[in-house]
């Protein structure tokens, strides 16, 4: 009765380990998808940040475009006034 008592109980610590194992096994597939996302995320960030140095970019040049337009419509309007020869 004893020995079956034993064998009874290495059989549910074997099932412990096993299921002990899998439960590693998964910790260890969560921590790799989470530094996967991690680095995506990352790499998101960095694509953020170069699109927002492309916009500010492409806003300073339309600010330029803008006061050089402005100063062309100033002299345009300037001319009218002025006499022509």
């Amino acid at each position: 009765m004893a020995d079956q008592t034993q064998e009874l109980m290495f059989e549910i610590l074997r099932k412990l380990q096993a299921d002990i194992t899998t439960i590693k096994d998964g910790q260890r597939d969560t921590r790799q998808d989470i530094a996967s996302l991690r680095n995506y995320m990352h790499l998101l960030q960095g694509d953020f940040n170069n699109m927002r140095g492309t916009m500010t970019q492409v806003l300073d040049r339309l600010d330029r475009i803008e006061n050089r337009l402005e100063l062309r419509e100033l002299q345009e309007a300037q001319a009218r006034f002025e006499s022509h020869p």
